[in-house]
């Protein structure tokens, strides 16, 4: 069981007989009643957010989840396929359950994927990642006169990330999988 007390960014709940996952929460404090929780919720089966107020002090369930490392395969025909480095069994999932997170996704890279009731919810990457630039203008380029130190750099999985001007096509950057933005040049 889980109290509101307890709430903060990421803490996964039961709500209404599916998981959530608590994307904000905020504790406010009225004039004669109780104190209450707003939040705003995100069903980790659907993608929908939900805002929802709960009293000060109540008691949620925490959903049976369940978390498996799997290695990405391939893409092919909209699906992407995962193997369970244990099983070896291969389980295909959509670019709905992917979300964001198909913008850093290689070939070899393991991740974890959460399930709930035997079903695949959501992938987890590594919070960073290490990419190829395969397109991004020269140092310098004319025209640039909104943002004063970067430039837009395009990485081998499709992603496109602001980064320094010193960047260059064919260097290797390491990325914040949860921010998209780049952290530093890998040598």
């Amino acid at each position: 069981m889980v109290s509101t007390s307890d709430f903060r960014r990421g803490l996964k709940i039961k709500f209404k007989g599916d998981p959530f996952e608590i994307i904000d929460f905020q504790h406010v404090k009225m004039g004669r009643g109780g104190a209450v929780v707003r939040t705003k919720l995100k069903s980790l089966r659907t993608g929908s957010v939900l805002e929802e107020t709960f009293r000060s002090g109540e008691r949620l369930e925490a959903p049976e989840l369940e978390e498996k490392k799997m290695q990405y395969l391939y893409m092919q025909d909209g699906m992407y396929y995962f193997m369970d480095e244990e099983t070896y069994e291969q389980v295909p999932l959509t670019a709905d359950q992917l979300g964001e997170a198909k913008k850093f996704l290689k070939e070899n890279m393991v991740v974890r994927i959460l399930y709930y009731k035997g079903v695949p919810l959501s992938v987890e990457l590594p919070t960073f990642v290490e990419l190829l630039v395969i397109k991004t203008d020269p140092a310098g380029f004319r025209g640039d006169t909104a943002s004063a130190s970067s430039k837009p750099a395009t990485l081998e999985t499709g992603a496109v990330v602001k980064v320094p001007f010193h960047i260059n096509e064919e260097n290797t950057i390491r990325v914040d999988t949860r921010t998209s933005e780049y952290i530093e040049r890998v040598k």
